[in-house]
């Protein structure tokens, strides 16, 4: 993402590695001063008898070693969402713990039990801060980005396409798989395959435990409040379908409008026009700039009384824009909207708090987080999902069934009908502990060289012109080289063992909005290397040479 350096992106030279030891130090000393604080909770009646000794000297330290992570920290890393943010509120906290002790201790005001209860709550609040700040900092310094061990844990980078190695430039389309992931699907079929719930046999009870872990895997990956509001799907353009349909049906009528933009993906796109033209209702498109960014005002001014859902991209699957989602989301809300998210091109570089953003769905495909194809998630708050219909029904949505009347069973069942993809599941939950093992904020600044690396480098190359330019962007290159026609340019890199994507990559009306039939798309994990993108590079001007 070209906003932002992050906290992997350590440059792993001499100066890097001391500052990050120096940070660590600092870190190790502040949870010392944090600790004999707390000691010094056990004791209030010596901290009264000394108090300048006792208490307000530790402060001062605390304060002082805070005031000292704010320029290190930007310094080595420039992590304005993960590190700055803690450490200014480590700042503040203890300005604040300072200031109440003083005041209290000089004007000796009696120890009371409240006066406890609010400096060991403040107290606590430091510390959480402080574990944040220590946990991080050790995680960046124990744990560099290894790009030799990672392209070792994908089996399929070994293999050669024409004779040549694979290089792998399609993963905007589907990621490849870890050992780990192919590793579990092996492991449920040899050990596990049996059916998920209502079994009383010992390998159906086992799996019903490992089938709602992962379950609950991806509940606090999303941080959703339950895990009841993790609905498995076959995709993300079947979670999609699933809400337009379910959400449809209960608060869809004539002349309502739903909201989606330029940039969606198909799938994005007609569940809703389907919707529109069953309920007689109006299809409302925000509007883009030739950045590719959405225009904002118009968004707002396209919101009315009548819109009933909101329904944008994370990421562009052809733009790479990475959208204002936390905006459209607030924007929408204060008109009770309800917004949904579709995910599927942001899981895999970058975070998604589904109650920091506060959206009511958020969707994703496995397949596109290094899990297995076939399976999907919707995220959806309680209070929308219990208000929908199911939108299948069948075996395993019930309580109880007559043939006068079915009661139907309650979250997340109701939308699961039928026997799940069960080690899609299992599989998905796999691959994102190992996302997470590596850390997103690693991958987001790895993937971030590598966008820049690619830019700059097509941008040298006469022809060439980059559809997509947002200042907010994931890592996916869009292009399109004069004269020349995208399928001859991606048959040729093919040729080559480059894997590119080409096409209206399930977008025609952003391609009618730049008056285009097609692009060649590059897009990047980061299992994928600077080298990489040098020979394809290389590899496009050979093609180019041959064409023209």
């Amino acid at each position: 993402m070209t906003s932002y350096s992050s906290l992997g992106n350590l440059k792993m030279s001499c100066n890097h590695v001391l500052r990050a030891c120096n940070l660590t130090k600092l870190f190790s000393h502040l949870q010392k001063c944090f600790i004999n604080l707390a000691k010094l909770f056990l004791q209030p009646q010596k901290c009264f008898n000394k108090p300048e000794k006792v208490i307000l000297q530790p402060c001062k330290t605390v304060l002082a070693l805070a005031k000292g992570f704010l320029q290190p920290c930007k310094t080595v890393f420039a992590p304005e969402k993960v590190f700055l943010q803690p450490c200014i509120a480590v700042l503040q906290a203890c300005k604040t713990f300072f200031q109440y002790n003083y005041l209290l201790l000089h004007k000796r005001f009696p120890v009371k039990p409240l006066y406890l209860q609010q400096n060991t709550l403040l107290f606590r609040i430091i510390l959480n801060f402080a574990v944040q700040i220590m946990t991080t900092a050790k995680t960046i310094v124990s744990k560099p980005f290894d790009i030799k061990k990672i392209r070792e844990d994908f089996p399929i980078l070994s293999r050669k396409v024409n004779g040549k190695p694979l290089i792998y430039f399609d993963n905007a389309a589907t990621g490849q798989k870890p050992q780990v992931v192919i590793d579990a699907i092996d492991y449920y079929y040899k050990y596990q395959n049996s059916n998920v719930h209502r079994g009383v046999h010992t390998m159906s009870q086992e799996v019903t435990v490992v089938y709602e872990n992962a379950r609950a895997t991806i509940q606090k990956h999303l941080n959703a409040t339950h895990a009841h509001e993790i609905i498995f799907t076959k995709g993300a353009t079947d979670a999609i379908n699933l809400v337009a349909h379910s959400f449809g049906k209960k608060f869809i009528s004539k002349g309502d409008e739903i909201i989606i933009s330029t940039m969606e993906h198909h799938s994005n796109i007609l569940p809703w026009q389907q919707l529109c033209e069953e309920k007689g209702a109006i299809l409302i498109v925000v509007p883009i700039n030739d950045a590719g960014e959405l225009l904002m005002d118009e968004y707002k001014k396209l919101l009315s009384d009548k819109t009933k859902i909101v329904a944008v991209t994370h990421i562009s699957n052809v733009l790479g824009t990475i959208n204002p989602i936390k905006e459209i989301i607030d924007i929408a809300h204060a008109k009770n909207i309800p917004v949904l998210i579709d995910g599927a091109q942001a899981v895999a570089h970058t975070m998604a708090d589904v109650q920091k953003l506060d959206c009511d769905f958020y969707i994703f495909s496995g397949h596109k987080l290094f899990g297995p194809t076939g399976v999907g998630v919707l995220y959806g708050k309680e209070k929308w999902l219990n208000q929908m219909p199911p939108y299948q029904v069948g075996g395993g949505t019930i309580k109880t069934v007559t043939f006068e009347k079915t009661e139907y069973a309650d979250l997340p069942l109701k939308f699961e009908a039928g026997t799940p993809h069960i080690e899609g599941g299992i599989g998905l939950a796999v691959a994102i502990d190992y996302v997470n093992e590596i850390g997103l904020e690693n991958i987001a600044a790895y993937e971030n060289e590598l966008l820049v690396h690619a830019t700059e480098a097509l941008t040298k190359i006469e022809g060439v012109k980059i559809i997509g330019t947002s200042k907010h962007k994931a890592a996916v290159v869009s292009f399109l080289v004069e004269g020349i026609h995208n399928y001859d340019l991606g048959v040729l890199l093919d040729t080559q063992g480059i894997a590119v994507r080409t096409g209206h990559h399930c977008t025609q009306p952003l391609m009618q909005h730049y008056n285009l039939q097609g692009v060649i798309r590059a897009s990047f994990a980061f299992y994928n290397t600077k080298e990489e993108i040098d020979i394809f590079v290389e590899g496009l001007k050979r093609a180019i040479k041959m064409l023209k």
